[in-house]
């Protein structure tokens, strides 16, 4: 018994498929020259996998495997990324895409393909992983200092429009803001990260510590002590002890622990780098809704006008919160552009009531 014929539609989207797959190999091709030792040969293993991938589609297509379509936009946009970046925000692209793969529930891809596509997800998880630690501490500040300027000083310019005062006094107010939340943003974050610092350095151990091991007394071995502090029963703390003592090595124990230390700094980020991000980003935000108000605006053009930068730039940096977090760049815009314009319409609305009052 012969298989039917492909329909149209079939072969429209296996052709998608292959050009996916063919888009998506390259990728990890350009990121794999950018990089080297295991990330390497991990990113050269996915572009092999995407290539098994797309001979399978190759083999049902047949001849209408000629002349592939353009790709989706997504994926399309991924090789051009790839090239010029080579950083986190093509690998969490990447990952959202191996997550999105349709193969579960597409009958003509194979299970195993399916189940290395979300395997696929994990490993670029993985890898986009030490990226975002980076990240995570200025990068944090900029994105909140970001918002921040623009939702508060938004709300601040809108309150005081609607209460009725001229715009001499709107600008000066939105400049005042500006000022005083920047300074505020950037004093804040650098006492959270310094504070955060000072805590884990009073948990951190001494990376002295190990220099103290070759002249402990083997038969008393304080070292369990320290196992046994830290959560370990008293046979195992011993016996990882025993271990230890049998094995140390100054030179492998002194790089671990620098090892360590730094990808703990790393992940938390520099204070002066979080508080001048923090006070730059909450600057350039805070500047926004004030913009109409320097070109000249005033009254309902001014606070219309305002609101719609706002609203642009809301956007923006819930995209961009969404693809490096390997979410909806969309769903993250508008829950963005929610939160801000509510906060703006809340305060417009006392404005109102403000001035009708004093009126």
């Amino acid at each position: 018994m012969t298989e039917s014929a492909p329909t149209p539609a079939e072969i429209r989207r296996w052709r998608r498929y292959l050009a996916d797959e063919r888009a998506e190999a390259a990728v990890y091709r350009d990121l794999a020259a950018r990089r080297d030792g295991e990330e390497r040969a991990i990113l050269l293993a996915l572009a092999d996998a995407e290539a098994r991938h797309e001979a399978h589609w190759v083999a049902l297509l047949g001849d209408h495997a000629e002349g592939v379509p353009a790709v989706s936009l997504r994926t399309r946009l991924l090789a051009p990324l790839a090239r010029r970046f080579g950083s986190v925000f093509v690998l969490a692209l990447a990952q959202r895409a191996e997550i999105r793969s349709p193969y579960s529930v597409d009958a003509h891809a194979t299970p195993a393909m399916a189940a290395d596509e979300r395997i696929h997800g994990e490993v670029v998880r993985g890898l986009a992983a030490r990226g975002r630690q980076r990240l995570s501490g200025t990068f944090r500040a900029a994105v909140f200092g970001a918002n921040d300027g623009l939702v508060s000083n938004l709300a601040l310019v809108m309150g005081i429009g609607a209460a009725g005062l001229g715009p001499t006094t709107v600008l000066l107010t939105g400049l005042a803001g500006l000022l005083a939340g920047a300074l505020s943003m950037g004093a804040g974050e650098y006492v959270s990260v310094r504070s955060q610092r000072e805590l884990l350095d009073a948990s951190t151990p001494d990376p002295e510590a190990h220099t103290a091991l070759p002249h402990l007394d083997v038969d008393a071995n304080e070292l369990a002590l320290v196992y046994r502090a830290r959560g370990m029963s008293e046979e195992e703390a011993v016996e990882h002890a025993r271990g230890i003592l049998a094995d140390y090595d100054p030179v492998a124990a002194a790089a671990r622990t620098a090892e360590a230390e730094a990808e703990q700094h790393e992940a938390i980020g520099s204070a002066w780098g979080a508080a001048l991000s923090s006070f730059a980003f909450f600057a350039s935000g805070a500047i926004i809704p004030v913009i109409p108000y320097l070109l000249g605006a005033e009254g309902l053009r001014a606070i219309i006008a305002a609101g719609m930068l706002v609203g642009i730039a809301l956007l923006l940096t819930g995209a961009i919160v969404g693809v490096l977090s390997g979410a909806s760049p969309l769903k993250r815009a508008l829950r963005q552009l929610a939160i801000g314009y509510g906060a703006a319409a809340a305060t417009y609305l006392l404005g109102l009531a403000f001035g009708t009052t004093l009126a």
